[in-house]
């Protein structure tokens, strides 16, 4: 790689992405240490299309990968306008690297959609590295025509995958709770999306108040609070078939299920006489397992990856702090001492963070930490910020935000933004209504 990549490496805070120098003839790669880069100029062109009904969809494709790629921060895609080389010369002749070398092009991305026999269509793409001239990956997908968006994630996925050495994340989906109306009176209604807003649809009709959304390992099922006639109970809603089972129906204030790593168990709290404790429920037998006991609010639990541990919140020590125990309820331990009120923890897919929210001197901030209780780190704060859930591959966060409006503030408007984390590059995910509590899938 050339010198003047290294240039653009600006120290600055922990985990972000940077290129290596290599020679003229090596590799576009990218590696995560510290520092922060400035994004990467990358070329996506539109794709060719050997008949004329597909024209739209190999005009769109390329857009929402380039979306999909600006919103890392990693990437800068270039104006089309300012390219040379047509997408009919590339797709006969191939990339004339010079040209996209001349308007500072560093990774170009081209493709083809095609029309086959049986219906069905034909999309291929091709990632290159234009310094050294070199193409780094080439997939095809077979897929019908109502299916392009999905095909832009996965090759995204794949640009994303081959240039950072991470997996990618845009292949996947968002939960959360829709609001609308006013503050005495929300209507709350369950609501899925892909991860950048596309494909948006709701999965309850508002009848009754649902809340804290989690997806199963297999993305399939949806466990989520509703009080139907001011009761509690928990559900699992299929989101293949639409059909929502009732998991238990509680005669005590339960909190915040979610699934086991394994997808056969639910954890979640339960208050009986003022006091939380965490349970488990076996998902076929329906038995239930008390984990904690102990004259303080437990609550809030999130297993670690492996299953092997749970970490959860507890005012056990005095002040509302984070603590680890083995998946069983055993050696539970506090892993926060900071100043404030910690909660909502989840643990990253990846499991070596864990993501919270503090609240300290009327402020709320977003963070993480090790299982160890080291390494703890802000990423973002506001009057109101809550509910963080992780990206599929644990590199961004979700969570949504509370701003006061109206006439003295007494208005509250609620939204989703995602952030990497470094904490430089925080987007908001557009939605219909208000927004809160949001789950981020596993990958598709």
């Amino acid at each position: 790689m050339e010198r003047h990549v290294m240039k653009k490496i600006l120290a600055v805070l922990l985990v972000c992405f940077v290129f290596v120098q290599h020679s003229a003839k090596a590799e576009l790669q990218v590696d995560v240490t510290q520092g922060k880069l400035e994004p990467v100029p990358i070329a996506v062109t539109t794709f060719h299309a050997d008949r004329p009904e597909l024209v739209s969809i190999a005009r769109r494709l390329p857009e929402v990968i380039t979306a999909n790629l600006e919103r890392t921060g990693l990437f800068k895609a270039l104006n089309p306008r300012s390219f040379i080389q047509t997408t009919g010369s590339i797709a006969q002749d191939g990339p004339r690297f010079g040209e996209w070398r001349s308007i500072n092009a560093e990774a170009l991305v081209t493709g083809t959609v095609s029309a086959l026999d049986n219906g069905r269509t034909r999309v291929e793409f091709r990632l290159w590295d234009v310094f050294s001239e070199k193409q780094l990956s080439g997939v095809a997908y077979t897929t019908t025509n109502d299916n392009w968006r999905r095909i832009s994630h996965i090759i995204s996925d794949v640009v994303y995958e081959r240039l950072t050495g991470e997996e990618g994340y845009f292949d996947s989906r968002i939960v959360y709770i829709s609001e609308q109306g006013p503050q005495n009176a929300r209507v709350k209604r369950l609501a899925i999306m892909d991860q950048d807003g596309a494909n948006h649809h709701y999965l309850t009709d508002g009848s009754a108040l649902v809340l804290t959304p989690r997806f199963s390992p297999n993305k399939q099922r949806i466990a989520y609070m509703a009080y139907y006639n001011r009761k509690p109970r928990v559900y699992i809603y299929d989101i293949n078939t639409g059909r929502q089972e009732v998991l238990g129906n509680f005669p005590n204030m339960t909190f915040a299920p979610r699934f086991s790593p394994d997808g056969n168990k639910v954890i979640m709290s339960m208050s009986k006489n003022g006091n939380s404790e965490i349970y488990t429920m076996d998902l076929q037998s329906r038995r239930i397992e008390k984990l904690t006991n102990h004259s303080a609010i437990d609550t809030a639990p999130s297993y670690s990856p492996d299953g092997k541990y749970v970490v959860f919140e507890s005012d056990r020590g005095g002040s509302q702090q984070l603590y680890v125990m083995k998946a069983d309820g055993s050696d539970a331990h506090r892993i926060t001492f900071g100043n404030g009120r910690y909660g909502t923890p989840v643990w990253s897919p990846r499991g070596d963070l864990i993501a919270f929210t503090r609240l300290y001197r009327g402020k709320f901030y977003i963070g993480v930490i090790r299982p160890d209780g080291s390494g703890e780190r802000l990423i973002t704060s506001a009057f109101h910020v809550e509910g963080p859930t992780w990206s599929p591959n644990g590199r961004v966060l979700a969570y949504f935000k509370e701003t006061p409006t109206g006439p003295g503030g007494q208005g509250r408007r609620a939204r989703l933004y995602t952030i990497d984390l470094t904490g430089y590059n925080e987007r908001l995910v557009p939605t219909p209504k208000d927004a809160s509590d949001p789950a981020w899938s596993p990958r598709n």
